[in-house]
């Protein structure tokens, strides 16, 4: 296993984590818990082969993940590093403690090493942490109930900058990954000013998971034999990373990630170089089909032009049916992702009169809708 200093925080961790978000469960919808015996032979396979940085937050697995985080880490008898969140935003100083309280009684610990103010864009950190939080958060290390301050960061550049900037976080948990490298230099930025930098979603979230695209690994042959290897490979060969956590869901998982971590050999700048310029090429092909502009809507029928186009392209351009189809069945039935799929389009035309681009809108709408229900189109 590979280790890296984290940050200035005098812990020594391993490049790879476990990412507690997607532990098996059982029973159904919101009843579901984790499989207990399942997950935990899973984390301390991998704390065998040397992973000691676990990360859980208060919402995972319906709620159920920090319990089984900390029996694992009880059970395993060596130190570990143990990650969670506080997703209040809040000037209600009780309700903040009161959080803290439960993920400590959840896991069972009398401290937790890493402790994230979760989800912080610009607006939360200037309008609720550093005018509230981060004195309870202080409060609390000073208590020795939490050892390290950090965020988990969804904004862009410039936002990290000046949250690194503010000497506020000692650690900082960001999304990056072979299709979003949108905060790489904020990451670099982060390291070079001695915050621990740990990568949430390093395989997409799952999307390169089960991807097995010819038109990746082609860049690169000899790195990887499948996608979610070159993925987490990718990641740890950035030299501004400390940790990439996976969220490994099954012991395949554990075994595939634990081999790549313990394999000191990095990407070299030629391989790197071939992998961006693939996916540069990758881009601009996607961008034939459709910018995601949005000067189409909006849609008397509320069919979601941009978001089809994106996933049609995740499968005819990247490869990554499997994703794509699963987020088409998904769209307009979670809240965060509303809209109507292709075939409520009630071929008016309006779209195409409004596209910069002039694509035949009502035409590949019909495609889209036909290959991303095709459960055949790999």
């Amino acid at each position: 296993m590979q280790y890296a200093p984290l940050g200035k925080t005098g812990l020594r961790v391993s490049r790879l984590g476990f990412g507690a978000m997607r532990l098996p469960m059982t029973g159904d919808g919101d009843q579901a818990t984790v499989d207990t015996d399942v997950a935990i032979a899973m984390i301390h396979r991998a704390f065998a082969a040397g992973v000691n940085y676990i990360d859980t937050a208060v919402g995972y697995c319906n709620g159920d993940s920090q319990r089984v985080v900390g029996e694992a880490v009880r059970t395993w008898g060596r130190p570990i590093v143990v990650s969670t969140k506080n997703p209040c935003f809040t000037r209600d100083e009780s309700e903040w403690w009161r959080t803290l309280e439960q993920s400590l009684e959840r896991l069972g610990l009398p401290r937790i090493d890493v402790y994230h103010h979760h989800a912080v864009n610009g607006v939360s950190f200037d309008e609720f942490v550093l005018p509230h939080m981060a004195a309870w958060m202080r409060k609390a290390k000073d208590q020795g109930l939490i050892k390290h301050i950090a965020c988990s960061f969804h904004d862009t550049n410039d936002v990290l900058r000046r949250i690194v900037d503010s000497g506020y976080p000692e650690v900082i948990t960001v999304q990056y990954n072979l299709l979003d490298r949108r905060l790489e230099d904020g990451i670099a930025y982060a390291h070079e000013r001695g915050i621990g930098v740990v990568v949430m979603g390093p395989v997409g979230g799952g999307r390169l998971g089960v991807a097995d695209s010819a038109a990746l690994l082609s860049a690169a042959p000899s790195a990887a034999r499948r996608v979610p290897e070159l993925a987490l490979r990718f990641v740890l060969s950035n030299p501004a990373v400390d940790v990439a956590l996976s969220g490994m869901s099954a012991m395949a998982h554990v075994e595939e990630n634990v081999c790549v971590a313990s394999d000191a050999r990095l990407l070299t700048p030629e391989e790197q170089q071939a992998i961006c310029g693939q996916l540069e090429r990758l881009r601009k092909m996607s961008e034939l089909y459709c910018t995601g502009c949005g000067y189409c809507l909006p849609c008397p029928k509320g069919v979601a032009i941009p978001k089809i186009f994106e996933r049609y392209n995740l499968g005819r351009v990247w490869g990554l049916w499997g994703p794509a189809r699963q987020a088409y069945r998904n769209l307009g039935t979670l809240a965060w992702d509303p809209g109507s799929r292709a075939d409520a389009c009630s071929d008016c035309g309006l779209c195409e009169s409004k596209c910069p681009q002039k694509i035949p809108i009502r035409r590949q709408l019909k495609e889209a809708h036909e290959a991303l229900l095709d459960s055949k189109n790999t």
